[in-house]
C-alpha cells in the first residue's frame, strides 16, 4: 500500500510537466561555410553549416531550449520570429533591444515556451544583415490528440524563400551606408536555397518536391527574403490557404500566394494532375515602380512519382511585379477561422488610438558624395530610431538612464497629406524612444504609408504579440469614415502585415506581454534606415504578469 501511495505521489508530481509539455533541446553552431550559387563561391554565415538553417520542430506548450555557440568574426543574435514570449523577452533576439548580442567565442541559450501557438513561424539573424543566410523554419505542431481544423494532409514540407548575393551582404549595405542611397539587389531569389536555372547559369540546380498521385501535401510557406516581398504558385495546381503566421484561417483555395519577408502560410495541394513535372515559382512583388527589385523568378519543379526526368515540365505564368489586384485579392480573402476552439478575440475597445506614418525621408549627409550630401533614412512618426548600445530590456528592467527615452509620438508630430505630394521638409528627426503601455491595455495602430520619395509597401513586424488586422484602404485614413469598416468579428490574426502602398492598416492588440518589444518594417534596407521603433509594456500586479529575471548566462555588451 506504501508503495502504491509512493507511486501516486510521484506521478502526481510528475503531472503538471506532462500537461505542460515537453523540453526540446537544440544546438545551433553559427559557422562560416563556403557555398555554390549562380556559378560562383563565396563564405555565408550559416547555422550548423547549413543554408536554409535546421529546422526547430516543438508541439504547443513545449519548452524549448536552443544553445547558439558563435564560431564567427559578426556579433551574433537569433529572433524566433512569431513565437509570442509571454513574459520571457530576454529570449526575443533582436540585437540591443532585448539582448546584447552573442559575440565571437561565446554562446547563449534561448529559452522559450511555445504557448497558444500551432502553425509555421521562423528563426533568423537579428542583428546586420546577417538573416540573409541564417534563417530556418519553425513548426509548431498542435497539442497531441488534437487535430488539425482541416483535413489532414498525407505529407508534409517546409518551404523556404529566400535571396540570394553574390557578393557579401554586409559589403552591400555598409557601401549603400556611405553613399546615402539604396543598397544593390540581390543576384537571385531561392526556393529552399535553390534559385532554379538562370540565363547566366544554367546549370543551376533546383529545388524538387516529389509527390504520388491521389495524396496530399501541406507546404509550409516561408518568406526569409531581405528585401523582397513575393508571389508564389504551382503550375496547374490550386493552393488552399489554411493558416498564415502560426494561427488558423477560413480555408479558400487561389492560384497565387502572396508572402512578405517574416510572413508564412500553410497551404494544401492535392496531387491531382496528370503524371509529369510541374514549375514552382516564386517572383518579386511591387508596386511602385520606381524602386528597384531583383527580378529573378526563383523556379522548383513539384515532381509526380513516375514521371521520368527528361519529362517536358508544364510552366505557368508568375504574375506582374506590380499585380497589385492580385495582391489584394490574396490578402482580402484572409479571415479568422473564430471557431468555438479558435475564437478571435479582438479588442473592442480601446485605451491607446495611435497613428504611426511609416516611411522615408531624407537628411544631410555632408560625406555622402554619391547622394548628392543627403542620406536616405526612413521613420515612423517622422522619429528615426537610433539603435542604443545596451540593450533596451536590460535598462529598462537594471533602470538604467540614458538609453531611452519613454515619449515615442503617438501620432505625426506636424500632420500632413501623407499619400500626397511630400512636404518642402523631408528632414526626420533622430532618437531612441519608445512608447508605453500599461500592462493589459487595448491597442490600436493605424500605419500610414507615406509618399516621401515613394510610396511603398512596408510589411511590419511586432515583435512578442499577435495582432488583427482590422481594416485598411488607399489614400489617408480617415478616423470617422474608415473606422465604421473595420472587421471586428473575423479579422486575420497576425504578427506581420504588409502597410498597402499609398495607403493605410489598421491593426488591434492587448497589451497582455510585460516587457519591451521592437515593431519595425521587415525590408531590411527600412530598418537600417530607421523605420523601427518599441513598446515598452509595464508589468502587471499579479505574480504572473511580470517578466521573468534575467538568465546567467544573458550576453553583455
Amino acid at each position: 500500500m506504501e508503495i502504491w501511495v509512493r507511486v501516486f505521489i510521484l506521478v502526481a508530481c510528475m503531472y503538471p510537466f506532462m500537461v505542460e509539455g515537453a523540453v526540446r533541446r537544440y544546438q545551433f553552431n553559427v559557422m562560416m561555410k563556403n557555398t555554390s550559387r549562380l556559378c560562383s563561391s563565396k563564405s555565408i554565415v550559416t547555422v550548423n553549416g547549413k543554408f536554409p538553417g535546421p529546422t526547430l520542430y516543438a508541439r504547443e506548450d513545449d519548452t524549448v531550449l536552443v544553445r547558439v555557440i558563435n564560431r564567427v568574426q559578426y556579433n551574433v543574435s537569433i529572433h524566433w520570429h512569431g513565437i509570442r514570449q509571454l513574459r520571457t523577452g530576454w529570449a526575443d533576439g533582436p540585437a540591443y533591444i532585448t539582448q546584447c548580442p552573442i559575440q565571437p567565442g561565446h554562446s547563449y541559450v534561448y529559452n522559450f515556451t511555445v504557448t497558444g501557438q500551432r502553425g509555421t513561424l521562423l528563426w533568423h539573424a537579428h542583428i546586420l544583415w546577417l538573416r540573409s543566410t541564417v534563417h530556418g523554419a519553425i513548426v509548431s505542431l498542435p497539442k497531441l490528440g488534437v487535430p488539425y481544423p482541416f483535413p489532414k494532409p498525407d505529407h508534409e514540407h517546409v518551404v523556404v524563400l529566400a535571396e540570394w548575393w553574390k557578393s557579401d551582404t554586409e559589403a552591400v549595405i555598409n557601401e549603400a551606408m556611405k553613399s546615402g542611397l539604396a543598397p544593390n539587389v540581390s543576384d537571385a531569389h531561392t526556393i529552399n536555397g535553390h534559385p532554379g536555372p538562370v540565363s547566366n547559369c544554367p546549370r543551376t540546380g533546383g529545388f524538387s518536391l516529389n509527390v504520388s498521385p491521389g495524396k496530399t501535401y501541406m507546404l509550409r510557406l516561408i518568406n526569409a527574403a531581405l528585401n523582397e516581398e513575393l508571389f508564389f504558385k504551382i503550375a496547374g495546381h490550386k493552393l488552399t490557404v489554411v493558416e498564415v503566421d502560426a494561427t488558423y484561417v477560413k480555408p479558400f483555395k487561389t492560384d497565387t500566394i502572396l508572402i512578405a519577408p517574416g510572413q508564412t502560410t500553410n497551404v494544401i495541394v492535392s496531387a491531382d494532375q496528370g503524371a509529369g513535372k510541374y514549375m514552382v515559382a516564386a517572383s518579386p512583388f511591387m508596386d511602385t515602380l520606381i524602386v528597384a527589385v531583383d527580378n529573378m523568378t526563383a523556379t522548383a519543379t513539384l515532381h509526380y512519382s513516375g514521371a521520368l526526368a527528361t519529362s517536358p515540365t508544364t510552366f505557368t505564368t508568375p504574375p506582374a511585379r506590380n499585380a497589385t489586384s492580385v495582391a489584394n485579392s490574396f490578402s482580402n480573402s484572409l479571415r479568422s477561422l473564430n471557431s468555438k476552439q479558435f475564437p478571435a478575440n479582438v479588442p473592442q475597445k480601446v485605451d491607446h488610438s495611435l497613428l504611426f506614418a511609416v516611411g522615408l525621408g531624407l537628411n544631410p549627409c555632408p560625406t555622402c558624395k554619391a547622394g548628392n550630401g543627403s542620406r536616405v533614412v526612413a521613420s515612423v512618426n517622422n522619429v528615426t530610431f537610433v539603435m542604443p548600445t545596451t540593450a533596451l530590456l536590460q535598462a529598462h528592467v537594471f533602470n538604467i538612464k540614458g538609453v531611452f527615452t519613454a515619449d515615442f509620438p503617438g501620432n505625426p508630430p506636424t500632420p500632413y497629406n501623407y499619400t500626397g505630394a511630400p512636404p518642402a521638409n523631408m528632414a526626420t528627426t533622430n532618437g531612441t524612444k519608445v512608447y508605453r503601455l500599461a500592462y493589459n491595455s487595448t491597442v490600436q495602430v493605424v500605419l500610414q504609408d507615406t509618399g516621401i520619395i515613394a510610396p511603398e509597401n512596408h510589411p511590419i513586424h511586432l515583435h512578442g504579440f499577435n495582432f488583427f488586422v482590422v481594416g485598411k484602404g488607399l489614400g489617408n485614413f480617415n478616423t470617422k469614415m474608415d473606422a465604421q469598416k473595420f472587421n471586428l468579428v473575423d479579422p486575420v490574426e497576425r504578427n506581420t502585415i504588409g502597410v498597402p502602398s499609398g495607403g493605410w492598416v489598421a491593426i488591434r492588440f492587448r497589451a497582455d506581454n510585460p516587457g519591451l518589444w521592437f515593431m519595425h518594417c521587415h525590408l531590411e534596407v527600412h530598418t537600417t534606415w530607421g523605420l523601427k521603433m518599441a513598446f515598452l509594456v509595464d508589468n502587471g500586479k499579479a505574480p504572473n504578469q511580470s517578466i521573468l529575471p534575467p538568465p546567467k548566462d544573458l550576453p553583455k555588451c
